[in-house]
């Protein structure tokens, strides 16, 4: 039996001031991809929102500067400088300090986002250096970090003076730590689209983008009177609405909420959910209320109306919800999430106030605008009607016994059953496929090859979706099930593997084979994308044999050029131009070896974003997709 090692005092370990947040970035922004690399910029941006929400702040600036860093600037009243009881400046304690800032007292501010009051010293701890400029009683006080410890040395406790001003507010610039993340280059596009979120769900702020890095730079401003309504309809600008934009508001037991909604004519449903003006990506239970209190009025006024005989079912859920389009914002005094970057609301007095302000406000609209009532029954009534004939398309297509594959895709399954350590790849070609299913450990690796490109799911019809036997195959293997507009069959729960790796060749045909995979999993079964078990292997492009020392695997392009450079004397070079040319353990070493290969985690950072983007790369209209195109061909680099 191997020796005990020794636990005591000595083993724990104790993380002082903001030295933890090195240690574990994801605990604190969920990543350290460029989705974590956004995150910094959010939450400086949302402390700034939490003073317009305070009633003191009208304008922000955002600035992404040619160095790489960043800044945010307000008209807020500015960060208190004063002394706190902690014998330092107040502004020194919300930078260098977690859980410290104004959203802990109800009396500064009512309702906050922010990254529950860690935000201002995370991005500190996670930056190579961060300058504060605070306006605030007519001076001017600065302070300055580098990588989360201060480098300035306080006067009495308090900061320094450089000068006099009028105007109140805060400027925060900061440089990413390229220590911390994968990447440092702000993503604009995301960037924008989260701006412009934050100016319809505040009609009163407008927010100033200035982008540097590019020549000329890039300027926009985003400001919303509209609001929600505004939201909505940027939302469905390339759709065709079947009636006026509704709206709604009220408040109950100190919740505010407010709604928006359309119903346009395509069959899927889009329901964002926002708390404190922070959009959470997995909804909670805000969205609960609101769709099981929509749900009710609408099959009262489905029976009222004679739509539903007494002998009919009720319309589900996702009858009545499709051709939806619908914003749900709430301002929660004390909101709970599930995870650190607020990706699900948990408060479930969320769901009994939405539910109360939709059931009364909705039941008051709707007697008075029959028209829109009976365009909203309408879809449901046909949503209804094609989910029952889709039912029977299921049963037929998906009546096979599990795992019995047809001969367009062989599952060589794995030999543990344990969903947690399990893996499956997505192989196309035989020659690939039969190479995998030889270097593989087959007691947690399983190998699904499947012939050439799968159908394109944005441009086809359920039933041709179901029909497809790559597609049929994949449903089968992972287990879960599927979901779609006229219904949901998905079960997470039932996933047989935690990672799904497509394994594709480095070329255009094998990117076009992944885009295709990834457009059925996120219009499918999103939830493998957004509950991060779905990956893209990183096969080589060439490998080094020099005449003398070690071989070595080289990734693209950037990397063979460095070993032109680096390497001294002569070598061999081989090109893979798929991976049937290698062999099986080629193939481990560089692709299925866990210590060895190289996978890259699909995410999704603004799901409004990645669903217009997947639309318009994978639909049928070719203008607007030419002049996406030709718009982004300065991106050489691709960011999944």
């Amino acid at each position: 039996m191997a020796k005990q090692a020794d636990y005591d005092a000595s083993s724990i370990a104790v993380l002082e001031g903001l030295e933890a947040v090195r240690k574990r970035p994801g605990m604190y922004i969920g990543s350290v991809s460029r989705k974590g690399l956004n995150h910094l910029i959010y939450e400086i941006v949302d402390n700034a929102v939490d003073e317009h929400l305070a009633g003191f702040c009208s304008e922000i600036r955002v600035t992404l500067k040619r160095d790489g860093s960043a800044t945010v600037s307000d008209n807020g009243r500015g960060i208190p400088v004063d002394m706190h009881s902690k014998g330092i400046s107040a502004e020194r304690l919300v930078f260098t300090t977690l859980h410290a800032g104004g959203k802990f007292d109800d009396s500064v501010y009512k309702t906050s986002g922010g990254l529950h009051g860690v935000g201002s010293s995370v991005v500190n701890a996670l930056s190579v250096w961060l300058d504060v400029t605070v306006r605030r009683g007519g001076l001017i006080y600065h302070d300055r970090y580098n990588r989360g410890i201060p480098a300035i040395e306080l006067e009495g406790g308090l900061l320094p003076v450089i000068g006099k001003s009028r105007e109140t507010g805060t400027t925060i610039s900061f440089l990413p730590d390229p220590e911390i993340f994968e990447k440092t280059n702000f993503k604009e596009d995301e960037i924008m689209s989260r701006l412009h979120e934050t100016a319809y769900l505040n009609p009163g702020l407008t927010i100033f983008y200035r982008d540097e890095r590019v020549e000329p730079a890039v300027e926009e401003t985003f400001h919303e009177p509209d609001g929600l309504a505004g939201f909505i309809r940027d939302l469905n600008k390339n759709q065709e609405p079947l009636h006026d934009v509704v709206t709604f508001k009220g408040e109950s037991e100190g919740i505010a909420v407010e709604g928006a909604f359309q119903y346009i004519n395509e069959f899927h449903e889009n329901v964002l959910g926002f708390c404190n003006t922070i959009y959470n990506a997995e909804g909670g239970t805000h969205i609960t209320g609101f769709k099981t209190a929509f749900t009710q009025i609408m099959n009262t006024y489905a029976r009222e109306l004679g739509i539903l005989k007494e002998k009919d079912a009720n319309f589900t859920g996702t009858d009545i919800r499709n051709g939806m389009t619908a914003v749900i914002s709430i301002k929660h005094p004390a909101p709970r999430f599930e995870g650190q970057t607020k990706t699900k609301l948990d408060n479930q007095d969320a769901a009994k106030a939405t539910a109360q302000i939709v059931s009364d406000e909705l039941v008051r609209y709707f007697d008075k605008n029959l028209d829109a009532l009976k365009a909203v029954l309408s879809s449901a009534e046909k949503a209804a009607r094609i989910r029952r004939s889709e039912e029977r398309v299921k049963s037929n297509l998906l009546s096979k016994p599990k795992f019995s594959f047809d001969s367009n895709g062989k599952l060589a399954n794995c030999e543990s059953r344990d969903p947690s350590v399990c893996e499956i790849f997505i192989v196309e070609g035989d020659s690939a496929g039969g190479s995998a299913k030889t270097a593989r450990d087959r007691h947690f690796q399983a190998i699904l090859p499947i012939r050439g490109k799968i159908l394109n799911v944005e441009k086809a019809s359920i039933d041709k979706v179901l029909a497809n036997a790559e597609i049929k195959t994949m449903i089968n293997a992972f287990g879960c099930g599927f979901s779609e507009g006229y219904g949901n069959d998905f079960d997470i729960s039932k996933l047989r593997y935690d990672k799904i790796v497509i394994m594709a060749d480095a070329d255009v045909d094998g990117a076009h084979i992944c885009t295709l995979l990834l457009t059925l999993f996120y219009r499918f079964m999103p939830e493998l994308i957004f509950e991060g078990h779905v990956y893209i292997a990183m096969p080589p492009l060439y490998k080094a044999m020099p005449a003398r020392g070690r071989e070595e695997y080289l990734y693209d392009d950037e990397a063979l050029e460095r070993y032109r450079r680096t390497h001294k004397g002569s070598f061999t070079l081989q090109r893979y131009k798929g991976l049937g040319e290698m062999d099986a353990q080629q193939l481990w070493e560089t692709t299925l070896d866990p210590k060895t290969r190289l996978l890259k985690k699909v995410e999704i950072d603004d799901a409004r974003l990645a669903s217009e983007i997947t639309g318009l790369l994978m639909g049928p209209d070719v203008p607007p997709r030419k002049a996406f195109i030709y718009q982004h061909a300065h991106d050489a680099e691709l960011d999944i």
